[in-house]
């Protein structure tokens, strides 16, 4: 398995490393800016992998990008509601059926351009140090790929956020989201070929609906910065939710559709799981995936850009290194 470790110095942007080894060290400290502060971080990782190339995977229209979204649980694969308490230590334990899961989780991955990943494991006791989103990055065949570390609980469980991509992302960003430490967003600005970028946010939101409200001003507020955003994540909260549909108004954002229930995934009743676009962007496509293998579906959306805007990325044809 290649890993991805941050690159040191403690200011400027640095590569993620990809190092050969069987564990993901998955034990950096990365703190989040302070609240309504945005830090630049590293750039992406490579995760490089074999047989597969990102070209082959990359949607071919230069202004479509697929997205999806996931809730893996760790890799926890939950049945019923008696799952939280049956399974209850494997958030604390390794166990052989959490590595099988991850590996069918990539097998869907591979036809989608960028994945936001919500409870994944940075690498720790509970995933048997394996860094998940670098895992699923290689077995997804994705060359960028960036992990966020929400709640650093040492060895006994990295709970973050995750990124992949097929796309070079041109900048990355942290936010410490309002509320108890724990909650962040991580962005990445894909360039265009206007010089605007595609700004993709990345949440998992708090489960009280008052911090959870904090958070969603942040997101308006983070609107106001990029022309042309993607909100994705858990949200913990419906489209009945009064907080999130003022903050879908303000923030002049699409997508919100009631129908996309994906809480629980054996008897989908909730639709936590959203991907927002604002205004400028057409919503293609849009659907839950019947891919049951956490205690949420998957949701997943088909992006266009506005006519006359490309991603900058197909300017200069497929990365050379991926096609190796």
């Amino acid at each position: 398995m290649i890993i991805g470790a941050l690159d040191s110095g403690p200011t400027e942007p640095g590569l993620i490393k990809a190092e050969e080894g069987e564990r993901a060290a998955g034990q950096a400290k990365r703190a989040g800016p302070t609240v309504g502060a945005e830090r630049i971080d590293a750039v992406p990782g490579r995760a490089h992998h074999q047989a597969v190339s990102h070209a082959s995977s990359l949607s071919t229209d230069a202004r479509r990008l697929k997205l999806l979204s996931f809730n893996v649980q760790a890799g926890i694969y939950s049945r019923r509601y008696s799952d939280y308490f049956t399974n209850s230590w494997k958030h604390i334990l390794p166990h052989p059926e959490r590595l099988a899961n991850l590996t069918r989780i990539a097998q869907l991955l591979h036809q989608f351009d960028l994945v936001g990943l919500q409870e994944v494991d940075a690498g720790s006791l509970r995933s048997a140090y394996i860094d998940q989103i670098q895992y699923l990055a290689r077995h997804g065949a994705f060359p960028h790929w960036y992990r966020q570390v929400n709640r650093n609980l040492g060895p006994f469980a990295q709970h973050s956020n995750g990124l992949l991509s097929r796309l070079p992302p041109q900048r990355i960003t942290e936010h410490k989201l309002p509320g108890l430490p724990g909650r962040g967003a991580v962005v990445a600005e894909l360039g265009l070929s206007d010089h605007e970028t595609l700004a993709v946010a990345i949440v998992h939101l708090a489960l009280g609906w008052r911090a959870r409200r904090r958070q969603l001003d942040y997101l308006i507020a983070l609107s106001e910065q990029h022309p042309y955003l993607v909100i994705m994540g858990d949200f913990n909260c419906g489209c009945d939710s009064k907080g999130l549909r003022a903050m879908v108004r303000k923030a002049a954002m699409r997508g919100l559709d009631c129908e996309l229930k994906t809480f629980p995934s054996w008897r989908p009743t909730h639709n936590l799981d959203h991907i927002l676009v604002s205004r400028p962007l057409r919503v293609v496509a849009a659907r839950v995936v019947d891919y049951a293998l956490s205690d949420h579906l998957p949701i997943s959306m088909t992006i266009e850009l506005p006519e006359g805007v490309a991603f900058s990325a197909y300017e200069d044809g497929p990365d050379p290194e991926s096609a190796r």
